[in-house]
């Protein structure tokens, strides 16, 4: 399927599509609590991205969520949609948002995903050369969130046997990770400081 082809479609059918190389990959909309933990978390690196600009002109981020990311330099029929994601500031309004503007792309994890899905979608996160990549996964038995991790984008990989080769060139290696047990607040540096207390992610 081609964009043009989609956008002829109905928005409540359209907009629960990603395409993967003009490929359809229907997206599972999670419960009440996914879309709680992504707004949550969306108002809060956007807290941090705000107060890491002041005085400094020279940086601006935005933060959004459900927004289409496209991969490539044109066209618009390979794209994904993350659950939130942090990119740099588009010289004009209503512009398409690249895989190459994207610094964090992020996922919040329902008990309905699938582990081979979320698999497949980060290896495409990585092979756009996105930076960061962030991973929320929620309790199966109550509205809480059980753990934040965040991975860095590896290009290079270590040495390998001969004939050997990895399935993905690029890859994620986790980072950072908390959990409420252990931890008062999500803490890093990386794309700009970000302090997120778990009291303003509670459902």
């Amino acid at each position: 399927m081609t964009w043009e082809q989609l956008e002829q479609l109905p928005e409540e059918v359209a907009r629960q599509i990603e395409l993967w190389d003009g490929r359809v990959v229907w997206l599972r909309r999670g419960p009440a609590e996914h879309q709680a933990f992504t707004f949550a978390l969306t108002s809060s690196l956007k807290q941090n991205a705000k107060a890491a600009m002041k005085g400094a002109p020279d940086r601006c981020w935005r933060v959004d969520f459900e927004t289409n990311v496209f991969f490539g330099s044109s066209g618009k029929s390979d794209f994904v949609t993350p659950d939130f994601l942090v990119y740099r500031c588009l010289d004009a309004p209503y512009q398409d948002i690249r895989a190459a503007d994207v610094l964090v792309a992020g996922e919040v994890l329902s008990p309905s995903n699938s582990q081979t899905d979320m698999i497949a979608k980060r290896a495409r996160y990585a092979k756009a050369g996105i930076p960061w990549y962030w991973e929320v996964t929620l309790e199966r038995e109550r509205s809480a969130i059980a753990m934040i991790r965040i991975f860095a984008l590896e290009r290079e990989h270590g040495p390998l046997p001969e004939g050997v080769h990895p399935l993905y060139p690029s890859n994620y290696l986790p980072t950072e990770e908390w959990t409420p047990k252990d931890s008062e607040a999500i803490h890093t540096d990386h794309p700009f400081p970000i302090h997120i207390p778990w009291q303003d992610l509670e459902f």
